[in-house]
């Protein structure tokens, strides 16, 4: 049974630093990645890392947010730097094999985790 796991959310001042974790496990995946949803809003693409170590990011949190991955423990994180209020949004990890930016892409997923950042 495939399954991903998120924690790490919470509440957070603006400015603040944050990491998300997901561990997956009953299947490797060559590209993990990161979406976010905001109440109203579809569900959108954060950042995403192969198997190698090679990411991508959404213009809106390039150089703020960093993926990073390990692999003999088939996790993925994401570490949120200045974090702004319309950060605010469940963050959901996803896995697939091969790397795209396209929710409808990924099959597997896991529940979420909130965070929450106040002004």
């Amino acid at each position: 049974q495939v399954q991903l796991v998120e924690s790490g959310g919470g509440l957070v001042q603006a400015g603040d630093s944050l990491t998300v974790s997901c561990v997956a496990s009953g299947r490797i995946f060559s590209n993990m990645a990161w979406f976010r949803q905001a109440p109203g809003k579809e569900r959108a693409f954060v950042a995403n890392i192969n198997w190698s170590g090679s990411s991508t990011y959404a213009d809106s949190v390039k150089g703020r947010f960093t993926i990073s991955r390990d692999n003999p423990k088939n996790m993925v994180y994401l570490q949120m730097n200045s974090l702004k209020p319309e950060d605010t949004a469940v963050y959901y990890c996803a896995g697939n094999q091969w790397g795209t930016r396209e929710p409808t892409e990924y099959k597997f997923w896991g529940q979420g985790t909130q965070v929450t950042v106040s002004s």
